[in-house]
């Protein structure tokens, strides 16, 4: 026992032993930086108790006969104003006592309260006093919380008030969230009586805002309103706000009818002269304008005026034809319902032209029969309703449509007698009238067809016998005539074409190759392919990207299937990318860019 114990407590005093080394293998702290994170604000929470003690204060602040008791130190270092009276040589610096004219008891005492404590209630009855206060005094943290409360009051009724405020405070933060406020809510600030009240500089700065969100028809109201509030001493300035209305972005017909009908405008002769320079360009059906019209033609749409893509009719999900009408909208990435359109039309054609989407003819689906259709629908963002236009000439399915700057071409299709056209007709959006234009050199099905530089160029497409055309029909506008070029680069059938810049993009046709005809070169470009082989697809240039639509497509086993894929191509980079997929399977649609004005939702 006894000769065993000392083994045991060798074995303890090892182990201490050990222990006892491995602290002293640790470095030596030779310092260490201790924070009290509450000193500070017990700190001052003991200095108030002190100041409404009347202990250790040195200095009374008055307003109005009430005194109110301070540390000079505590003052001194919460602001630069207390900090310039008390460390300089003035007067105020060996007084007892320091008179604040222009601050208001209550409002003085507040702010005491605030220096010592941090907090400070604002009411709508306090906030001015408080901000004025805040400003003398130089207290910024305060003076931007009541800007920051004032924010949250803004609404289009008083934002215009609030501008006139925030000039008097100078404060730079409300004035800019009250302009914000009044671009986005134009429509309702510009009804209001402040807005009537703004001077001829103010209104003129509302104008030229690119963040406007507005359309130009409604500026163009505004300004008329704003001008017979007061026309005795306002209407002489009929032509400088003109200027500022982007004449470019107005609907033919009502720049023609109303506008230049408007007796104010008809008083002036320089406006009359910028709207017949408008039309002579139009007449001349040409993409370079006037001089003298130059700055005012080039303006850029308001920023809050943005493009998004309307995918409408079609099959859907190998069905029957749709009348489902879908908005996406890049900067959500989301979709969303329109209207539907009236009846279900099998292959119309899809145009935009001024901001509203055009659907035109059709084979109408009855109970037993069917009918080749010239009617018209068009849908208005505006309203979200559909609603009959001029009817075209003629009836025809599974005809191209496209726009050229007032104009829509309708080309080719198929007749009630079930064969192939090669008839052309022309919508004239500044008069209301469909017109007969010369009749294409081959009838063809299904080209891709595209338009830049006062010409319409159709790219291949079948004939009647359902071979491929090998062959680029061009039609001049300005001339009325046609032209061809036979080619064995195109082969394309059911396959899209859109304009970027100089650029004609042809998307596919019963193949997978993308290829782009430059305009100015006359040459063909190779771009890189898509996925899979796809037809009867659709595609939309939206911010210089090409968005592709649906379709349908050849699997690898030679099996053709529906499509719901949407993609985007960027020409810049020459990468095709995935945007996810429709929401539903669709072929033989439209797809269009149509601009938006704000982003309040769309009626139901």
């Amino acid at each position: 026992m006894y000769r065993e114990l000392p083994q045991i407590l060798g074995r303890e005093t090892v182990d201490e032993t050990n222990k006892t080394d491995q602290r002293m293998d640790r470095p030596i702290l030779e310092f260490y930086q201790f924070k009290d994170r509450e000193l500070s604000s017990h700190l001052f929470t003991q200095l108030n108790g002190l100041r409404q003690e009347g202990l250790f204060t040195d200095v009374l602040l008055c307003s109005e006969g009430r005194e109110i008791p301070c540390h000079r130190n505590v003052l001194v270092s919460s602001s630069p104003y207390f900090r310039a009276m008390f460390c300089s040589n003035f007067r105020e610096s060996h007084q007892a006592r320091v008179d604040l004219k222009g601050v208001s008891p209550d409002i003085l005492d507040s702010v005491v309260e605030y220096v010592y404590t941090g907090s400070i209630p604002i009411t709508m009855d306090t906030v001015l006093p408080l901000m004025q206060a805040a400003s003398m005094l130089q207290y910024s943290r305060l003076f931007e919380a009541c800007s920051a409360f004032l924010q949250e009051q803004l609404s289009p009724d008083n934002c215009l008030s609030m501008i006139r405020l925030s000039e008097i405070l100078h404060c730079g933060s409300l004035r800019e969230r009250a302009r914000e406020m009044a671009v986005q809510s134009f429509s309702d600030v510009a009804a209001s009586e402040d807005f009537r009240e703004l001077s001829l500089p103010e209104l003129m700065c509302y104008l030229e805002d690119d963040r406007l969100c507005a359309e130009e028809e409604q500026v163009f109201e505004t300004l008329l309103a704003w001008i017979h509030h007061d026309p005795f001493s306002r209407r002489g300035a009929i032509h400088d706000l003109f200027k500022k209305v982007r004449l470019r972005y107005i609907h033919p017909t009502y720049l023609f009818q109303f506008i230049a009908n408007d007796p104010l405008i008809q008083s002036s002769t320089l406006c009359t002269e910028i709207i017949e320079s408008v039309r002579r360009l139009m007449f001349s059906v040409s993409t370079k304008w006037p001089v003298e019209l130059g700055p005012l033609w080039v303006a850029p749409r308001r920023y809050t005026c943005h493009e998004t893509l309307v995918v409408v009719g079609g099959r859907k999900n190998s069905e029957q034809t749709s009348r489902e009408a879908l908005l996406y909208d890049e900067r959500t990435q989301r979709w969303q319902w329109l209207a539907k359109l009236p009846i279900r039309l099998y292959r119309a054609s899809y145009v935009c032209i001024h901001s509203i989407l055009y659907v035109l003819g059709g084979l109408t689906m009855g109970s037993g029969d069917s009918v080749v259709s010239t009617t018209v629908y068009t849908l208005s963002l505006k309203t979200n309703q559909w609603r009959t236009a001029e009817p075209m000439l003629r009836p025809r399915y599974a005809h191209q449509s496209i726009s050229y700057l007032h104009f829509i071409f309708v080309l080719g299709g198929i007749g009630p007698d079930r064969q192939i056209s090669g008839s052309v007709e022309r919508y004239n959006s500044m008069f209301n009238l469909w017109e007969p234009m010369a009749p294409m050199p081959t009838p063809v099905l299904h080209p891709a067809v595209a338009a830049n530089d006062q010409r319409i160029y159709m790219f291949g497409g079948e004939d009647a016998m359902q071979n491929p055309v090998r062959m680029i029909q061009v039609y001049h506008i300005t001339r009325n005539l046609w032209s061809r070029l036979e080619t064995r680069t195109v082969k394309n059938v059911c396959a899209p074409a859109v304009t970027i810049e100089d650029k004609i993009y042809i998307i596919g046709g019963y193949t997978r190759r993308m290829i782009a005809y430059d305009t100015k070169a006359n040459r063909f470009v190779k771009c890189e392919n898509m996925k899979e082989r796809r037809m009867h697809h659709s595609a939309a240039v939206i911010d210089h990207k090409l968005y592709v639509t649906g379709g349908r497509y050849i699997n690898g086993h030679d099996v053709v299937e529906d499509s719901d894929s949407f993609e985007c191509y960027d020409p810049k980079t020459d990468v095709w990318t995935s945007k996810g997929t429709l929401p539903y399977k669709l072929f033989d649609h439209g797809s269009l860019p149509l601009f938006c004005v704000s982003n309040k939702p769309y009626p139901p």
